[in-house]
């Protein structure tokens, strides 16, 4: 069942200062539909408009033109949102807050929604349990994890919710490869134990084909191919053709 749906999203920003007129078009009609449930990998190289794509997926910028909904509500707007899309980063060093311990950056998201800062403690034990990591991290603080462990508190932070979609923006480039399948592998099993689904934004197309069940092609601001794991020998643009020669060569 469709739930996210992208409908002839386009944006740009302004360029050559702040009294210019001058812009540049990032994003030009993309469309696509994320199913519950499943994984959508969002491949491209640098430039190709990815990590604005997520910007907007996860309502941190609104597009110039188009609708992104969620359920048929506009994700622009945080009551659509809360307990519907969570993100995970690829800077996870900038994305928790150096002075909180790692049991207030997993417990931040459940402010307001856990009935006592007692049970919302518990709740973050186990959510730190569920993603690998035992209870004395949570005295812990950010400068003291290694990148795998940052990356795992980040996404015990993004599923204290039970959010039904994580936005993975880059979410593995920046560990080093034994790591990146570690989380990959940890990512599977919480979409398996939760029912949740991903949106994985990446440059890495075996990440993506690892992880995910359909690749959208994205080149220069266009979707130029979308097609299931399965089916990624049959791609037809030469776009998706050249990305995949990388890993087969």
């Amino acid at each position: 069942m469709t739930v996210l749906s992208v409908e002839n999203v386009e944006k740009s920003y302004r360029t050559g200062g702040l009294f210019s007129r001058s812009r540049k078009q990032v994003l030009h009609g993309v469309s696509f539909e994320w199913k519950a449930g499943e994984c959508l990998g969002v491949i491209g190289e640098s430039g190709s408009g990815k990590s604005t794509l997520g910007r907007l997926l996860l309502g941190i910028e609104a597009p110039d033109r188009g609708r992104i909904t969620f359920d048929g509500k506009r994700v622009t707007d945080r009551k659509t949102r809360i307990g519907n899309i969570s993100a995970v980063f690829q800077d996870y060093s900038s994305s928790m807050n150096p002075y909180y311990k790692v049991e207030d950056v997993v417990a931040e998201p459940l402010r307001g929604l856990a009935a006592s800062r007692a049970e919302a403690f518990v709740r973050v034990e186990r959510l730190l349990e569920q993603v690998g990591l035992n209870a004395s991290f949570r005295s812990k603080y950010p400068h003291e994890l290694s990148g795998g462990q940052a990356q795992r508190v980040c996404i015990a932070r993004a599923i204290a919710t039970r959010p039904r979609c994580i936005v993975l923006d880059e979410a593995v480039s920046s560990l080093d490869g034994s790591v990146q399948i570690q989380i990959l592998d940890l990512l599977k099993d919480l979409q398996t134990m939760y029912g949740m689904g991903y949106i994985f934004v990446t440059h890495d197309i075996q990440a993506a084909a690892y992880l995910c069940d359909r690749i959208l092609f994205l080149r220069s601001g266009h979707a130029e191919e979308i097609v299931g794991v399965d089916r990624l020998k049959d791609v037809q643009t030469p776009y998706a053709k050249q990305l995949l020669r990388k890993i087969i060569t």
